[in-house]
């Protein structure tokens, strides 16, 4: 004889259609159905992730990381240079990392500046955003002041290249941020002060753009790269936090060397030639007047110290040469 269903069963197993669930979940045979409930609740528990198809993911996550890496590096670079330059602490940090539509990044600027440069050997233009805030800042700066930004949205033909010199300074930062991945080389192409004239890619391209916060003494302002999708698309395979790891070690190049070498060449540095001592008390000093005549412990004729940030680094002779006093170096003094 055929089993016949009971209302429960048969109840049960409407349940699970109506849930999507299958007929699996319904045990014909038995006369005990899994409660309604139950399969309520499993299906309350499934997780969901909102995709927004108008702002497809490009990038992994991993991909995102070793981006985010590379943006960190640029930030702490980019401070130390415009330190450097500025003769002032700078701070810059990264604050979010977003992959979305051009338009949107876009949509969201106001009183900003705009440096456009491309990357060669990659094709296609990027962006340097900086508040018009920070750039008079650092310009005052850089012209002696203390650091007051200026009400004004645009700039005179003596500011626009040293506007630019900040842009480069910058540029210097990218190109060490990206080296581990790439060998770049950044180019300023233009300075626009309008956002209209800003079009590096399509309104609905996905760009990466690294959001940024300068701190120039009291002062906070904000700063922003922005990368299309299509300028970083053939080197995706490289973005991954493996082969960030293993070029870490790897990272002084010859044109690092080349670029730390002509840094270091260009350092001032204070030197003193010493003609000689001599000792004398506290009432002898404040007798000397003009005229008065101190005797060195140095003969005439022997050899004065060369001392290079009061360090004794050379000995030599002194002379005069065009109607100047000048120092003949005889000897190179070695540490022992």
């Amino acid at each position: 004889m055929s089993e016949i269903l009971s209302q429960a069963e048969i109840e049960a197993l409407l349940a699970s259609l109506s849930a999507d669930e299958g007929s699996s979940g319904a045990d014909f045979g038995s006369p005990a159905a899994t409660p309604v409930g139950t399969r309520a609740n499993q299906k309350r528990m499934i997780a969901y992730e909102v995709y927004d198809f108008r702002r497809p993911d490009k990038f992994s996550r991993d991909q995102l990381r070793t981006l985010q890496m590379v943006f960190e590096t640029f930030a702490r670079l980019c401070a130390t240079n415009f330190a450097t330059y500025l003769r002032v602490p700078v701070h810059i940090e990264l604050i979010s990392l977003e992959q979305i539509p051009y338009e949107d990044y876009m949509r969201s600027l106001k009183e900003s500046c705009f440096i456009i440069f491309a990357s060669p050997p990659l094709t296609g233009e990027s962006v340097l955003e900086m508040e018009y805030s920070l750039v008079f800042t650092l310009i005052d700066r850089l012209l002696g002041g203390v650091g007051r930004p200026i009400e004004r949205n645009n700039f005179t033909d003596i500011e626009r290249p040293l506007v630019i010199a900040l842009a480069e300074r910058a540029l210097m930062a990218f190109r060490s941020a990206w080296e581990s991945i790439l060998q770049l080389d950044p180019q300023v192409e233009s300075l626009e002060t309008s956002a209209q004239f800003v079009q590096v890619a399509p309104p609905s391209d996905i760009v990466i753009t690294a959001l940024m916060e300068a701190r120039v003494g009291d002062r906070r302002d904000a700063m922003s790269l922005c990368v299309p999708h299509m300028v970083i698309k053939p080197i995706t395979p490289r973005l991954s936090s493996q082969n960030w790891v293993s070029a870490s070690g790897k990272r002084t190049t010859p044109y690092i060397r080349h670029a730390l070498t002509q840094h270091l060449k260009q350092t001032r540095m204070t030197c003193h030639a010493r003609l000689g001592r001599t000792r004398m008390t506290l009432k002898q000093l404040l007798e000397l007047k003009v005229g008065d005549t101190l005797v060195l412990n140095a003969p005439t004729n022997g050899k004065i110290d060369v001392l290079i940030e009061d360090k004794l680094k050379y000995r030599g002779k002194p002379a005069i040469r065009n109607r100047r006093y000048v120092v003949s170096i005889t000897d190179i003094v070695t540490e022992d």
